[in-house]
């Protein structure tokens, strides 16, 4: 069984959408989580500045690194702006 793990700078990101968005964008990854492989619904990333794979969902986009059974998620921001350093 698969769970996530939000790093402070995430949780920062995902306080400052609104409610509505953030409890889309937290269903939608208990969903994908409850799957048996829920790095089927990931893409890899090709720079690994900010994490190995992630989640597309609506115009937002989850960041994140696979780590055995746990994911750690790093990133939480529309498409936009997620890539911005």
């Amino acid at each position: 069984m698969y769970r996530y793990e939000f790093t402070p700078e995430a949780k920062r990101q995902l306080r400052k959408l609104s409610p509505e968005i953030a409890r889309f964008l937290l269903h939608k990854l208990d969903y994908f989580i409850s799957t048996d492989k829920p790095l089927s619904f990931a893409k890899r990333l090709i720079n690994f500045q900010l994490g190995q794979y992630r989640f597309r969902i609506g115009d937002y986009r989850i960041v994140f690194d696979a780590i055995e059974t746990v994911l750690v998620i790093h990133a939480v921001n529309h498409r936009s702006e997620i890539y911005k350093k």
